[in-house]
């Protein structure tokens, strides 16, 4: 019984030391580092915009970032979608839409 209890407090430290070696790399990482990009699939001024604008103020002032609104209308919002499926996966690329 005693030896079961040995594996375990061995397992345990094992898994703690392995899973303490990501956390200097994702603590490392500061997000956002830069302007972030929301793309709108649809026209300037329509309520995909507002909405994507406000949101995008109150982004900017609790993260200390510019959130810069992009409008890319056409093809029924495939234009916006295509650019949203082309961009780097890193995060700094965002878009709102509606369902």
């Amino acid at each position: 019984m005693q030896n079961l209890h040995y594996r375990r407090a061995a397992l345990t430290l094992a898994l703690g030391l392995a899973a303490s070696a990501f956390v200097p790399a994702a603590l490392a990482q500061d997000y956002p580092a830069r302007p972030i990009k929301l793309v709108v699939p649809y026209t300037p001024g329509g309520s995909t915009d507002l909405s994507t604008r406000i949101v995008a103020d109150k982004l900017s002032q609790m993260l200390g970032q510019p959130f810069v609104v992009q409008n890319r209308p056409g093809a029924a919002g495939n234009i916006g979608t295509a650019q949203l499926a082309k961009a780097a996966p890193d995060g700094y690329t965002l878009g709102h839409g509606y369902v």
